[in-house]
C-alpha cells in the first residue's frame, strides 16, 4: 500500500515493540532504515535479520541527552545525508504517585525520555529538513496526555507535551513542506502490558502493526494535508 522506496527513515526507540514493527513495514515498503536505540547491541538483538542488511544502519544515542544526540545525529548526517522522515517513538511509561507526593525523579524522568527526547532530535534533524523544504516528522504521544489521571501526572503531563510540541512544531514547520502529527495510542499490546495487566481484555488494546500502519499514512504523500493532528489508535 506505502511506497517509502529510497526514503531514509529514522526511528527512535527502535528495539522495542512499536519500534520494531514500525521499522519491518518501513522496510517492507522499501525505505532506507536509520535505527536508534540507547545501545547498538539492543538494536543487533532486536533485528539480527539485518546486521549486515543494505540500507539499514544501527546507531546508539542515549536520547535524553543534548550532546549524545548531536554527536548521534552528525554521523547518521553523514552516512545519510539527510532524513526522509523522523518517527519519535522513544519513550516510556511509569506509574507514580499523587501529586504532592511526586518526586523530582520521577518527573524529570519522564519529561526528559518523552518530551526532551523530541526537542532534542527536533533541533539536530529538523534544520535540515527546512534547507529541502520537506520531511515528515510523526511522533508518538498517548491518550494518557488528553487529561489528568490518578497517580499518572508526570506521565500524563509529558504525554500532553507530545501534543504540544507536535502542535508548534507543526504550525512552525508546514509552510516549510514539512508534515508534523502524532499518534495517540491507549494501552498497546505488548508482552510486558500483558503481563502487568493479566485480566484486561487485550481484543480491546491496540497492536503495535496496526499503529505502524497508522504511522506510514502519516508519513506518506497521503497524509500531505494534515498538519498538527493527534490521530487517536
Amino acid at each position: 500500500m506505502f511506497d517509502f522506496f529510497n526514503q531514509n527513515v529514522l526511528i527512535t526507540g527502535a528495539a522495542g515493540n512499536l519500534g520494531q514493527a514500525a521499522a519491518e513495514a518501513f522496510f517492507a515498503a522499501g525505505a532506507n532504515l536509520i535505527l536508534v536505540n540507547r545501545t547498538v547491541d539492543s538494536l543487533e538483538k532486536a533485528f539480527p535479520q539485518w546486521a549486515d542488511a543494505a540500507g539499514v544502519g544501527f546507531f546508539a544515542a542515549d536520547l535524553t541527552s543534548e550532546d549524545d544526540v548531536a554527536a548521534a545525529a552528525g554521523k547518521i548526517l553523514e552516512v545519510v545525508g539527510h532524513i526522509d522522515v523522523l518517527v519519535n517513538i522513544a519513550g516510556g511509561f511509569k506509574m507514580g504517585d499523587p501529586v504532592h507526593k511526586t518526586d523530582l525523579k520521577t518527573w524529570n524522568f519522564l519529561l526528559s525520555l518523552n518530551a526532551q527526547s523530541i526537542l532534542l532530535t527536533a533541533r539536530a534533524f529538523v534544520p535540515k529538513m527546512i534547507e529541502r523544504q520537506a520531511g515528515k516528522i510523526i511522533n508518538v504521544g498517548a491518550q494518557a496526555g488528553l487529561e489528568g489521571h490518578k497517580n499518572m501526572a508526570a506521565y500524563s503531563v509529558s504525554k500532553s507535551a507530545v501534543m504540544r510540541l507536535t502542535e508548534s512544531m507543526s504550525a512552525e514547520l508546514k509552510s516549510q513542506g514539512i508534515n508534523v502529527n502524532c499518534v495517540l495510542p491507549d494501552t498497546i499490546d505488548t508482552p510486558i502490558n500483558r503481563e502487568a495487566m493479566p485480566k484486561a481484555d487485550f481484543s480491546k488494546w491496540v497492536t503495535p502493526a496496526d499503529l505502524a500502519q497508522i504511522i506510514l499514512f502519516l508519513a506518506s504523500p497521503a497524509a500531505r494535508p494534515i498538519h498538527g493532528a493527534g490521530i487517536p489508535a
